[in-house]
Protein backbone atom coordinates (compact mmCIF):
# COMPACT_ATOMS: atom_id res chain seq x y z
CA UNK A 1 0.00 0.00 0.00
CA UNK A 2 2.89 2.50 0.97
CA UNK A 3 4.71 1.65 -2.22
CA UNK A 4 2.10 2.00 -4.45
CA UNK A 5 1.46 5.53 -2.82
CA UNK A 6 5.28 6.07 -3.18
CA UNK A 7 5.54 5.14 -6.73
CA UNK A 8 2.48 6.82 -7.56
CA UNK A 9 3.85 9.91 -6.40
CA UNK A 10 7.29 9.38 -8.19
CA UNK A 11 5.54 8.49 -11.56
CA UNK A 12 3.59 11.08 -11.41
CA UNK A 13 6.00 13.76 -10.74
CA UNK A 14 8.08 12.55 -13.74
CA UNK A 15 5.05 12.54 -15.47
CA UNK A 16 3.84 15.67 -14.66
CA UNK A 17 7.54 17.50 -15.50
CA UNK A 18 7.57 15.68 -19.01
CA UNK A 19 4.10 17.35 -19.18
CA UNK A 20 5.26 20.96 -18.41
CA UNK A 21 8.35 20.68 -20.69
CA UNK A 22 6.03 19.25 -23.60
CA UNK A 23 4.24 22.12 -23.37
CA UNK A 24 4.87 24.88 -25.34
CA UNK A 25 5.97 28.60 -23.82
CA UNK A 26 5.45 29.31 -19.37
CA UNK A 27 3.27 27.50 -17.00
CA UNK A 28 2.96 29.71 -14.32
CA UNK A 29 1.90 27.00 -11.61
CA UNK A 30 3.28 25.26 -8.57
CA UNK A 31 5.02 22.07 -8.13
CA UNK A 32 2.49 20.53 -5.97
CA UNK A 33 -0.16 21.38 -9.00
CA UNK A 34 2.37 19.66 -11.37
CA UNK A 35 2.50 16.58 -9.36
CA UNK A 36 -0.93 15.86 -9.05
CA UNK A 37 -1.53 16.81 -12.55
CA UNK A 38 1.10 13.81 -13.19
CA UNK A 39 -0.56 12.06 -10.82
CA UNK A 40 -4.23 12.06 -12.07
CA UNK A 41 -2.43 11.42 -15.81
CA UNK A 42 -0.97 8.72 -14.93
CA UNK A 43 -4.19 7.08 -13.07
CA UNK A 44 -6.48 7.60 -15.77
CA UNK A 45 -4.02 6.94 -18.56
CA UNK A 46 -3.73 3.95 -16.92
CA UNK A 47 -6.60 3.03 -16.77
CA UNK A 48 -7.29 4.10 -20.53
CA UNK A 49 -4.49 2.04 -21.86
CA UNK A 50 -6.30 -0.82 -20.03
CA UNK A 51 -9.77 0.20 -21.63
CA UNK A 52 -7.80 -0.17 -25.32
CA UNK A 53 -5.95 -3.38 -23.85
CA UNK A 54 -2.32 -1.74 -24.46
CA UNK A 55 -1.65 -1.38 -20.20
CA UNK A 56 0.09 -4.70 -20.33
CA UNK A 57 2.49 -5.34 -22.73
CA UNK A 58 5.75 -7.20 -22.96
CA UNK A 59 8.45 -5.11 -22.05
CA UNK A 60 7.93 -1.58 -21.55
CA UNK A 61 4.40 0.15 -22.08
CA UNK A 62 5.56 2.67 -24.45
CA UNK A 63 1.85 3.30 -25.19
CA UNK A 64 0.27 3.38 -22.15
CA UNK A 65 3.24 5.77 -21.18
CA UNK A 66 2.72 8.03 -24.34
CA UNK A 67 -1.12 8.00 -23.28
CA UNK A 68 -0.04 9.08 -19.74
CA UNK A 69 2.02 12.04 -20.81
CA UNK A 70 -0.30 13.12 -23.42
CA UNK A 71 -2.56 13.68 -21.05
CA UNK A 72 -0.64 15.34 -18.20
CA UNK A 73 0.10 18.25 -21.17
CA UNK A 74 -3.63 19.05 -21.22
CA UNK A 75 -3.74 18.34 -17.78
CA UNK A 76 -1.37 21.03 -17.50
CA UNK A 77 -2.18 23.51 -19.96
CA UNK A 78 -6.02 23.42 -18.27
CA UNK A 79 -4.48 23.76 -14.82
CA UNK A 80 -2.40 26.81 -16.11
CA UNK A 81 -5.28 28.24 -17.65
CA UNK A 82 -7.33 27.85 -13.97
CA UNK A 83 -4.92 28.92 -11.70
CA UNK A 84 -1.35 29.92 -13.48
CA UNK A 85 -2.55 33.17 -14.94
CA UNK A 86 -4.23 34.95 -11.42
CA UNK A 87 -2.13 37.64 -10.51
CA UNK A 88 -0.05 37.67 -6.95
CA UNK A 89 -2.47 39.64 -4.43
CA UNK A 90 -5.96 38.20 -6.09
CA UNK A 91 -6.14 41.50 -8.08
CA UNK A 92 -7.19 41.82 -11.50
CA UNK A 93 -5.62 43.72 -13.75
CA UNK A 94 -7.50 47.46 -15.13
Amino acid sequence: MIGTILWALIAGTIIGMLGRLLLPGRQNISIWVTIGVGVAAALLGGIIADVFGVGETAGIDWIRHAIQVGLAVLFVYIAARLTGSRPAGGRTPR
